[in-house]
């Protein structure tokens, strides 16, 4: 169940706030960025501690009477996280389906877990594949109606917090030999913290990949400047 419960949207009511800077790719698709104000609708229990709701779909949402009119904040394990361990956060974890057979996650379970999985992502490492130089290779954007929105706000958060990081852009790579496509993304960096700054990417990646696999590029090396050539970062250092 954990492990599902890392990998699904969930549906948390709110009303949201979108920045005048919002970015878009090269084909118009917008990207969530830090700035953009979400208020949250809560609930609580008999002790007036307050959680947030989380729905697995329109029916569960629909039992809540005060989610009618609300819009809908499609939610992560990672995004639940990220909200619950910001210091002046007062909410005590979150609930799913709290009118239906709810299952709860408090806070400091919600802690524990990030951990484990951060963990375990760390041991796994990073994979190191070269091109060959006669391989053919297709490079393109990413269906518009598959748009990783909420991976790529977990990469702006995360890079955002980096000194050494002034861009990222997105592809969609396939080589010759494979079925299915994977997510290409190319840092444009400083310094020698390339493993880091991977690494990193791929942890805040792995909850939002669907199944496709993630390659990354440096921006130096001839081949990642030619693939995102015309191409508008979705990451961009202020």
């Amino acid at each position: 169940m954990i492990d599902c419960v890392m990998e699904a949207n969930f549906i948390t009511p709110g009303n949201v706030s979108r920045p005048k800077n919002i970015a878009k790719n090269s084909g118009g698709n917008t990207v969530m960025q830090q700035q953009t104000q979400i208020q949250f609708q809560l609930i609580e229990n008999q002790k007036g501690e307050k959680f947030f709701p989380a729905f697995t779909d329109q029916e569960e949402k629909a039992k809540w009477e005060q989610a009618k009119g609300k819009q809908d904040v499609i939610m992560t394990f990672d995004s639940y996280y990220q909200v619950l361990s910001e210091e002046q956060c007062n909410v005590m974890g979150f609930v799913i389906n709290p009118f239906g057979r709810s299952v709860a996650f408090p806070k400091p379970m919600v802690m524990s877990l990030k951990q484990q999985k951060d963990e375990r992502n760390k041991q796994q490492g990073l994979k190191q594949q070269s091109i060959g130089k006669d391989e053919k290779v297709h490079i393109g954007d990413p269906a518009p109606d598959e748009y990783p929105i909420d991976m790529m706000a977990s990469i702006i958060n995360f890079l955002q917090e980096r000194d050494d990081v002034d861009a990222a852009y997105l592809r969609m790579f396939k080589r010759e030999n494979q079925e299915e496509e994977s997510y290409l993304v190319i840092v444009d960096f400083t310094g020698d913290k390339m493993e880091e700054i991977f690494k990193g990417i791929s942890a805040v990646s792995a909850p939002h990949l669907g199944g496709l696999q993630l390659s990354m590029m440096p921006y130096s090396i001839p081949f990642a400047k030619k693939a995102v050539d015309g191409v508008e970062p979705f990451f961009e250092k202020e």
